[in-house]
């Protein structure tokens, strides 16, 4: 009964977690190239009271043993990169990718970040940055007297400036790619992503080429986040939370009883 107590605990504390990585998932339903997380878990070590295999007296061997269970841990919370939704701003610094990819942006300390948002702007000397002031890599800067922006779906931009008869090509746009993006370190917030050892190193690519995504200039990718998915998961956790606090409780009474025994 002891063993159940310790072992229903580690289910509560288990689901306190789920709970709280759908609730982050919820609070970013709306924000712009989010990805959600997923728990995975897996069980504890169990303690062998009889082996499958082992002799018994009379000389034969059991094929089923006696493994009691230590129960849960949480293994790992995994960010599931499926495509979220598209939606269309008009803005011509707004870009999605459309496949897999992600821009490059340079932090004050000079490390490169990643991120699928592509909510851009431009700063007074005509330098495209994210909302956090942090610079598009490879560095794109449009003339202060842009009249007209472009990006194609391979990456190029373009600007037009009165008096120019046709648009003039200032910049390529770059993605890269991870071979585990599940690995990427998302400490900073701030929708941006850090390369670890478990994600592999980038691979930068043209868009649209080696099997990188594409640039949609004028749309931006929603959250992937499913409220109806969130909310179907937290009633299970909820539920699962429920019956590992019974479990203790019944495990109380069992021993109350016990110690309420009278020889």
């Amino acid at each position: 009964m002891i063993r159940s107590l310790f072992t229903a605990a580690t289910g509560m504390i288990g689901q306190q977690m789920n709970i709280d990585t759908i609730a982050n998932n919820l609070a970013n339903v709306n924000t712009t190239g989010f990805k959600k997380s997923r728990v995975n878990f897996q069980d504890l070590l169990y303690e062998t009271i009889k082996p499958a295999g082992s002799e018994t007296t009379a000389g034969t061997t059991i094929p089923e043993g006696i493994q009691v269970g230590h129960g849960v841990r949480p293994s790992a919370i995994a960010k599931v990169f499926t495509p979220g939704a598209a939606i269309q701003t008009g803005n011509a610094l707004d870009m999605m990718i459309e496949g897999e990819g992600f821009f490059q942006v340079t932090l004050p300390d000079g490390t490169v970040a990643y991120t699928r948002d592509g909510s851009f702007k431009i700063n007074e000397q005509g330098t495209v940055l994210t909302a956090d002031g942090y610079a598009l890599e490879p560095a794109i800067t449009v003339p202060t007297d842009s009249e007209l922006i472009s990006v194609s779906s391979d990456g190029t931009v373009s600007s037009r400036s009165p008096g120019d008869n046709a648009p003039q090509t200032i910049g390529t746009i770059q993605l890269v790619r991870f071979s585990n993006p599940a690995g990427l370190d998302a400490r900073l917030g701030r929708n941006l992503l850090l390369e670890t050892q478990a994600s592999g190193t980038p691979t930068a690519s043209t868009p649209g080429l080696d099997g990188a995504g594409t640039i949609a200039q004028g749309f931006l990718e929603n959250s992937n986040v499913q409220v109806v998915e969130e909310i179907l998961q937290m009633i299970i956790a909820q539920r699962a939370y429920e019956a590992n606090s019974k479990v203790i409780q019944t495990a109380d009474d069992m021993l109350q009883t016990a110690n309420n025994v009278r020889r």
